[in-house]
């Protein structure tokens, strides 16, 4: 287990979609499961919010029905895999930009019901830079952005990276190069990457690891599955792997956010 006290809190997050975001939340979830932690995965992706399918359970509900007055937190709290939980928050919770304050304490008061004392948060947020994007992203102890070797996903993890450093002021973000075709390419997508930022930006990018394209990620997103779940060992499943145990190595080294609360103070917007 990560010593310490705090939940840590990852942003999975990309400029542009279809570069694999939600395909490698679930399987990191997975992967830290199996390690012995506790996870919750927040899908914020609203309006497209899939995570459930992966592991082939319906999310019991959404925030959006937290928000409304129509369910508790515990009874949208969806377990997808032993020690793997989800809150999925479903179309319409942008409505909570026009909330009331009392909605929002009231909302809070739920999220502070959650039943169980979890390691890790994962927030696998929808592409872009939108200001629910941004937010959510702000909010965290670490932010992964997805990138590709495609030149608009290069550009928009750009404009990502950008406005979080200049209006959310964050300097530090770890870069998961996904999509390529072995490790080399990974790390020269980086470094490309990285010489624009260190041109124009003055932040700190941390390499967290490559996850080439193979035929099991392939079959496996097709059919909305887990390719870390499958029998035989592929260099992408070992891949993931790797970038997960880099991750639960970097987490025990960095300073936490102050808490769970505070994350989701700032997510509804009353910190």
């Amino acid at each position: 287990m990560i010593s310490g006290k705090h939940t840590r809190t990852i942003s999975i997050t990309s400029g542009k979609g279809g570069v694999g975001k939600t395909t490698l939340t679930a399987n990191l979830a997975l992967t830290f499961a199996q390690a012995g932690q506790k996870i919750l995965i927040f899908d914020g992706d609203f309006g497209m919010a899939n995570v459930d399918i992966f592991f082939g359970v319906k999310a019991k509900g959404h925030l959006s029905e937290v928000l409304k007055g129509e369910k508790s937190i515990n009874d949208i709290l969806t377990e997808l895999y032993p020690n793997i939980y989800l809150i999925s928050g479903g179309s319409g919770v942008t409505d909570y930009n026009q909330m009331s304050a009392l909605e929002r304490k009231s909302m809070l008061e739920s999220l502070s019901e959650l039943p169980h004392r979890f390691d890790i948060v994962l927030i696998d947020t929808a592409p872009g830079i939108s200001d629910h994007v941004l937010h959510l992203n702000a909010s965290t102890d670490e932010i992964n952005v997805i990138l590709t070797p495609d030149p608009s996903s290069i550009a928009d993890s750009y404009a990502l990276i950008k406005i979080l450093h200049q209006t959310y002021k964050r300097t530090r973000f770890s870069i998961i190069c996904n999509q390529v075709r072995d490790d080399i390419e990974g790390r020269q997508l980086f470094l490309r990457f990285q010489d624009v930022c260190d041109r124009f930006l003055s932040v700190m990018l941390e390499y967290q690891g490559s996850v080439p394209f193979d035929a099991t990620i392939k079959k496996a997103s097709q059919q909305q599955k887990l390719f870390m779940r499958q029998e035989s060992a592929t260099v992408s499943t070992k891949a993931t792997q790797q970038v997960a145990n880099e991750m639960l190595q970097k987490l025990s080294r960095i300073e936490p956010n102050p808490g769970l609360q505070m994350f989701w103070e700032q997510v509804v917007g009353t910190a």
